[in-house]
């Protein structure tokens, strides 16, 4: 009775979390398991294969791929004996395919010969190499280590003014194209629960997160993208649709780590989990601490390993550090004033000899780092925001003067219109006219 049929599907994906469709894809492509069927055509499953469901789970959780789990299972039986009594090998099942390393760099010149027909915006050069890479690697391969690390140069030399802005967006474009095309042909997932993926209003810097999408799909996880700068309000309604065991949200600046700051608290409200990364939180790790989430790490690769970890077993958040209160206060305060500190320098923009476009943009720019920065709870992290403009300014051979004399008309205009709720924001200001000499 034990080795017979008695399951139907039903009853087993109860047992096992599996859902059907999973079990389907697994006995489709591998014969793992093999159920009999009733005079009706239906799954019967034994308890021995609701054991091979638990054996394959387990390997999962200690890091294997499906099909890899099933290699395993195919060796130890070529051996005699049964794997479901038998210690479970520690060592890799076979070499790897052909890595950077294993292949003496070529996936570094494939990077290079890729990176340089963007910059040529020669779009068919630029595919006949992607398409060589993937013959040769595994598409994550392709992924992080070519197109993933080729944007992040092109990244580096438009910041070094080396090349355009649109140099960078059409090899955006085409790696994007690429990662969408991957993301549909991957297959059906197979692990229970679902994950969100979006970035956070304002932020519209998309690569990093649709790569990640592409690598939890690959490892059959439900991820479901949605994409850049989406609002507080969809993202609540497609919580009570879609009901996910974790949302994923990736933030590059810091004015959009403060809006993920406002996400979370609303996930947090709902309890759903959260899990965060990107690269503001790198160059600020103490912003973490205020963030009621699970930081994914600094390296996207390593991701996937977290992503399962939690989604298998439950891990409470990290210690949030409370916002403080005079900064929530100085938030409000900045929020009441700005117009006039605004109003003010774009009356003053003529002795400024800054085009009031651009004026404009400056005020923009300035006014959502400083709320991000009174959001987060820490003045200072706008010091690492300035020094990036102070960097970019002088990479591209602009006059630094011009910052120097905006800075101080703002720190006068904010000297004018803000009261003592508002003095971290003028203190700030001061040590900083202070350094630049006005």
């Amino acid at each position: 009775m034990q080795d017979g049929p008695y399951s139907n599907l039903k009853a087993v994906v109860q047992q096992t979390g599996v859902r059907p469709d999973t079990l389907r894809a697994w006995e489709r492509r591998y014969g793992l398991p093999s159920p009999n069927r009733s005079g009706g055509k239906h799954r019967l499953y034994s308890q021995h294969d609701i054991s091979i469901i638990h054996w394959l789970l387990a390997r999962q959780r200690e890091g294997l791929s499906i099909s890899r789990a099933v290699e395993l299972w195919q060796r130890i039986e070529e051996e005699g004996r049964d794997p479901l009594q038998s210690p479970v090998p520690t060592a890799p099942l076979s070499a790897p395919k052909v890595t950077l390393v294993a292949a003496g760099g070529a996936i570094a010149r494939l990077r290079q010969e890729w990176l340089d027909a963007c910059l040529a915006y020669d779009e068919q050069a630029a595919e006949q190499v992607i398409t060589l890479a993937f013959a040769l690697y595994p598409p994550e391969t392709v992924c992080l280590e070519l197109m993933q690390k080729a944007i992040a140069e092109i990244g580096e030399r438009w910041y070094a003014g080396q090349t355009t802005v649109q140099q960078e967006h059409f090899a955006s474009a085409l790696a994007i194209r690429r990662l969408d095309s991957l993301i549909m042909a991957a297959p059906v997932p197979i692990h229970p629960g679902r994950i969100l993926a979006a970035c956070p209003p304002d932020e519209n810097h998309i690569f990093s997160l649709l790569l990640l999408t592409f690598l939890l799909r690959r490892q059959g996880w439900a991820v479901t993208y949605l994409g850049a700068s989406v609002p507080v309000e969809q993202l609540e309604s497609t919580l009570a649709m879609t009901r996910p065991q974790l949302v994923i949200l990736a933030a590059q600046q810091l004015h959009t780590a403060a809006t993920l700051w406002d996400v979370a608290q609303v996930l947090h409200r709902e309890q759903v989990p959260l899990a965060y990364g990107g690269l503001i939180f790198k160059l600020l790790p103490t912003l973490r601490s205020r963030i009621a989430g699970h930081f994914l790490g600094e390296r996207l690769d390593g991701v996937p390993q977290v992503v399962e970890m939690l989604m298998t077993m439950p891990h409470p958040y990290p210690r949030v550090e409370a916002i403080p209160e005079a900064y929530r206060l100085a938030r409000d305060h900045y929020h009441d004033r700005i117009g006039l500190v605004e109003a003010d320098l774009l009356g003053g923009a003529s002795t400024l000899a800054i085009a009031p476009a651009r004026l404009d943009l400056a005020n923009r720019q300035l006014g959502m780092n400083i709320d991000a920065a009174l959001a987060l709870g820490d003045i200072d992290n706008l010091s690492a925001d300035l020094e990036w403009v102070e960097g970019l300014i002088s990479n591209h051979r602009l006059p630094a003067e011009a910052l120097r004399s905006y800075l101080c008309a703002y720190h006068e205009a904010t000297k004018r219109h803000l009261d003592e709720r508002g003095e971290l924001v003028v203190r700030w200001l001061d040590h900083l006219v202070g350094q630049s000499g006005c």
